[in-house]
């Protein structure tokens, strides 16, 4: 999960983003000269990845890295429906099903060069299981009721309730059994078996890793503000960008010579959250109208460049378990007004909320627009930005009115029970607005209970329409991903929740920049 953020004392002025392009230009002006060029593909990143063990990483940076290095049993298509990774599966029974390694020699083989085998499948998630490991991904994986190799290719997991969902869960990249039982540091020393093994990390901000079929080098450079990570690339010490760029530098990147800009539609959803505890927030009403006062559709063209699509719910609607019959949510200003009235609040006496987001300069703008949108219909918002820390540890602790936030990468809809259901409120899910409804409930435990993947998606689909009747969450958009490279790389694939695969196939058709 990623989110999106303001600052308590400042929110900014927009006249600093529509000066940014001069700003770019004065300074590559002055800039110094680098380095020269060689063989490594330096790619640039806003974070730098926290761990590379598969087993702790929660942060994306991390995810999208470890799935680099470490393979996985599971992967998934187009509709986001699990397909065989490592394995293939069959479904002996209710709570019984049987993995059959299948990959080819170079994926089942560690960057030790050892060989992957279905005892190291019973290793890793036996200690994801195990409570000393302190995992957060345990929690998810809680219905594993045994594990049980049946030979070097053949693994059976026996689960504690039927669950027809469970092949999408098995996503952790492969650890080799007799590292761990050495307690290997994974977190700093990876050994996995993916299309990449580490080459060095010689500090924080720079981490360096090996295509193993053709041995072609990706340093991970991590620099924070979008404008330096722009001004690298324009100079050769940077080659390549995805992501985390404000429109107006994509905009500026679009007309300058030798750079390619791709777009593809992301499924990361942006919503707006409430602490539905809380007397005003807590109110349907309020939450319709602060809903009907946004003009999604503006925001995305005027202050995204269009890089986004309007959404109804936390699945986008190709996914298989998604709702493309939603409506989308009008803009209706006088239909807030009126919502709004109801309750005693007008713009000569407005609603007073307050609205936490953290200090990332393009989240912060967002909020500005919607501020200001809100009180065109009587809605004084209070904007608080905190650093990223703060702002999170607010959230998962309830310390909230209103936030906002992007689910990142969501595979598999087990995440409607993780998010909604009444029993998941923290510390047994992330249900942080307190959000409680029975009809909600039956419609997750009713999907989970189908036995067969159309009637889990006609069930979903039900759970999405009365989550945008009930409005726990205000959806917004669903963002598009963007790539920026020299014109003479080629081969990257943009993926749907914003990876980093297109590593395995990216390529040099000519020469990169020369350094001034």
């Amino acid at each position: 999960m990623s989110a999106w953020s303001n600052t308590p004392t400042r929110t900014g002025s927009p006249l600093v983003f529509f000066r940014l392009s001069f700003f770019l230009l004065a300074i590559l002006l002055l800039g110094a000269c680098a380095p020269a060029p060689d063989a490594t593909l330096r790619m640039g990143l806003a974070s730098a990845p926290v761990t590379l063990d598969p087993r702790f990483a929660t942060d994306a940076t991390s995810s999208r890295i470890n799935r680099l290095l470490y393979a996985r049993l599971v992967e998934f298509d187009e509709q986001q429906r699990p397909a065989p990774g490592l394995a293939r599966w069959e479904r002996l029974g209710p709570s019984h099903y049987r993995f059959v390694l299948q990959a080819s020699d170079a994926d089942r083989t560690f960057s030790d060069g050892s060989r992957l085998s279905a005892r190291d499948v019973k290793a890793t998630y036996d200690s994801v299981l195990d409570p000393a490991t302190a995992s957060p991904h345990r929690a998810s994986l809680s219905m594993i009721r045994r594990i049980a190799v049946i030979d070097d290719d053949t693994v059976d997991f026996f689960l504690s309730k039927p669950d027809r969902l469970f092949p999408g869960y098995l996503v952790i990249g492969i650890l080799p059994a007799a590292k761990l039982a050495a307690q290997h540091p994974f977190n700093r020393q990876p050994v996995g078996s993916g299309p990449f093994r580490l080459l060095a990390w010689p500090e924080e901000g720079r981490l360096q890793l090996l295509r193993r079929r053709d041995g072609q080098a990706i340093s991970f450079v991590r620099v924070s503000d979008a404008t330096v990570r722009v001004l690298k690339l324009l100079r050769g010490e940077l080659d390549m960008l995805q992501n985390d760029l404000p429109p107006e530098l994509i905009v500026f990147l679009q007309d300058r010579p030798g750079i390619r800009v791709s777009r593809a539609r992301g499924s990361n959803f942006t919503y707006l959250g409430f602490n539905l505890q809380d007397e005003i927030v807590g109110q349907r009403d309020v939450r319709r109208a602060i809903a009907l006062a946004i003009d999604r559709e503006k925001i995305i063209r005027y202050v995204m460049g269009k890089a986004a699509r309007p959404a109804s719910a936390l699945l986008p609607p190709e996914h298989w378990a998604g709702n493309p019959g939603l409506p989308l949510i009008d803009y209706d200003p006088e239909a807030a007004r009126a919502l709004l009235a109801k309750h005693g609040y007008t713009p000569q006496h407005p609603l007073k909320i307050s609205y936490k987001t953290s200090t990332n300069a393009f989240r912060l703008r967002l909020a500005t627009v919607l501020q200001s949108q809100l009180k065109e219909v009587g809605i004084d918002i209070d904007l608080r930005s905190y650093d990223w820390g703060t702002f999170y540890g607010d959230i998962k602790a309830g310390n909230f009115q209103m936030f906002s936030l992007s689910w990142v990468g969501i595979k598999t809809p087990d995440i409607f029970r993780y998010v909604f259901h009444s029993e998941s409120v923290p510390p047994n899910g992330a249900n942080r607005g307190r959000f409680r409804d029975s009809q909600v409930d039956r419609l997750i435990e009713a999907a989970e209970r189908a036995e067969s993947l159309a009637a889990q998606a006609a069930a979903y689909r039900q759970l999405q329409a009365r989550l945008l009747e009930t409005l726990p969450y205000v959806p917004l958009w669903y963002e598009d991903h963007v790539f920026v490279a020299h014109k003479g790389i080629s081969g990257y694939k943009l993926g749907l929740d914003g990876n980093y695969d297109g590593l395995r196939t990216v390529h040099v058709l000519s020469n990169k920049p020369n350094k001034p």
